[in-house]
């Protein structure tokens, strides 16, 4: 049996390999390969940093070597584990939804921030993919009634799932594009995570994009279709006073504020992420006189 030392050492070669394939900063990659190693020997992340011998059984177990070869050719971590942690909820993912990413988390808070935890609100979001918004918005506002669209069935299998997972019985599902499974309703609030990379955007052939569904990636010339008919469209899904909240590329604020203040939209604003970058902008629809 190998040494604990030595058991490290195949670790931490996995690991170099990690960072050489896929250029990982080193702590990244050993971050990694953590999961990969604790999810195929189904062990808490405590006891193999507690027992680094564990790591021999890596050599020799066929669901780590398949994890290790599908991360060292690309494909996303959060596919081969089969879940995402969002807004301290783990999510459920697959191919067919975008990886639920930190950034979209600022989504999460400007909408909480618009919904009182005592009072009763309807609130819509348009595209959920793996429902990560919707869900952690109905599980922190149980007494708010969500309503989450997509075009994409298989995705909105995965949402659903989600739901089920966190018991979020206060969230629906429906299949449709935009706006077309809520002609006759209005909200309180309307938010939306769209497409909005440009459809040649040379980072749709790196990283983690080459393997998100092109679908909920990519929106024209431009990136900015969807965003132009969820402005234009919202309106008239809102009760007067609502919010409608959008995310965007760090290069599109601009133009999203444009647009709002055009379709009517008062209080226009753009807030940034963690990372500095302008990310969600939103606005009010005008109260009623």
């Amino acid at each position: 049996m190998q040494s604990p030392a030595s058991a490290g050492a195949v670790w931490m070669h996995d690991a170099k390999r990690l960072a050489d394939a896929l250029g990982l900063a080193s702590r990244d990659a050993r971050a990694e390969a953590e999961l990969l190693l604790v999810r195929a020997l189904d062990i808490p992340k405590a006891r193999l940093l507690a027992h680094p011998e564990l790591a021999e059984e890596a050599s020799r177990n066929p669901r780590y070597l398949d994890y290790l070869e599908r991360r060292l050719a690309g494909e996303p971590i959060a596919y081969i584990l089969g879940e995402r942690e969002f807004y301290g909820l783990d999510f459920r993912v697959t191919p067919d939804v975008l990886i639920p990413r930190p950034e979209t988390e600022l989504l999460v808070d400007l909408a909480l921030a618009r919904i009182p935890e005592a009072e009763r609100r309807r609130v819509l979001e348009v595209g959920t993919g793996s429902g990560c918004v919707a869900v952690a918005i109905a599980h922190l506002r149980p007494r708010t009634r969500v309503i989450a669209t997509d075009v994409s069935s298989a995705a909105l299998a995965v949402a659903q799932d989600n739901a089920r997972r966190h018991a979020a019985d206060n969230v629906e599902f429906r299949c449709g594009d935009g706006f077309a499974p809520v002609r006759a309703e209005r909200f309180d609030l309307i938010l939306s995570n769209p497409p909005y990379v440009a459809q040649d955007d040379p980072h749709l052939l790196q990283g983690d994009l080459r393997f998100e569904p092109k679908l909920a990636l990519t929106s024209g010339a431009d990136g900015m279709v969807a965003l132009r008919s969820t402005i234009a469209e919202a309106p008239d899904r809102l009760q007067a006073g609502g919010w409608l909240l959008l995310e965007h590329g760090h290069a599109q604020g601009e133009a999203v504020r444009a647009l709002l203040v055009s379709c009517g939209f008062r209080g226009v604003f753009t807030e940034p992420d963690l990372a500095g970058q302008p990310r969600v902008s939103g606005g009010r629809l005008a109260p009623a006189a």
